[in-house]
């Protein structure tokens, strides 16, 4: 699958996953694609924690699902970390920079015929949540627990929501205006 192929195929899944494995090498490249992700000032703030430890997988899941996340229990997942290290003029950038890790990720999950969903609110809005997932996989105090990408072979086949036409959303040298 080409790079614009995953881009129009990626959806949010939300649902089981089958018990297939995902394998470690499948692992790293996903890993390896976020952290090809471009950095603000090059400060590669982003950090990831793949997950293939049954146990470890359900006790994240059921962190995440206490705060309202209905998907199934994958069997793999990727825990992504940031640290707040300033850039320029003491500005920070780690957001876009865990942001553009977690899209390249997806895009990658997709591609090797995976399904994900970014999971993040369900995460940041309780810090308990973070200090607990923290606790588990042994995350230093200095690094903040951003999100989780369950990874697996969808039980059923999602497919992407209704997008609204490229017309009402982006235009050509002037806002709103037609070819």
């Amino acid at each position: 699958m080409n790079t614009l192929e995953a881009v129009n195929k990626r959806y949010s899944y939300r649902g089981s996953y089958k018990n297939t494995p995902v394998s470690r090498e499948n692992l790293r490249k996903i890993l390896e694609a976020g952290l090809a992700a471009p950095s603000g000032c090059n400060k590669q703030t982003t950090s990831l924690i793949a997950l293939d430890d049954p146990e470890l997988l359900s006790s994240i899941s059921n962190n995440v699902k206490k705060n309202g996340f209905t998907g199934g229990n994958p069997p793999a997942g990727i825990c992504v970390l940031t640290q707040k290290i300033p850039g320029y003029a003491n500005i920070y950038f780690y957001v876009q920079d865990y942001s553009a890790a977690i899209e390249n990720m997806l895009l990658a999950i997709t591609a090797l015929g995976y399904a994900s969903c970014w999971i993040e609110g369900q995460i940041t809005e309780s810090t308990d949540t973070q200090e607990q997932i923290a606790g588990l996989l042994n995350i230093p105090p200095d690094y903040i627990v951003v999100g989780f990408l369950p990874v697996g072979v969808p039980e059923t086949e999602g497919r992407r929501p209704e997008r609204k036409a490229f017309e009402e959303r982006a235009w050509f040298n002037s806002f709103g205006k037609k070819e």
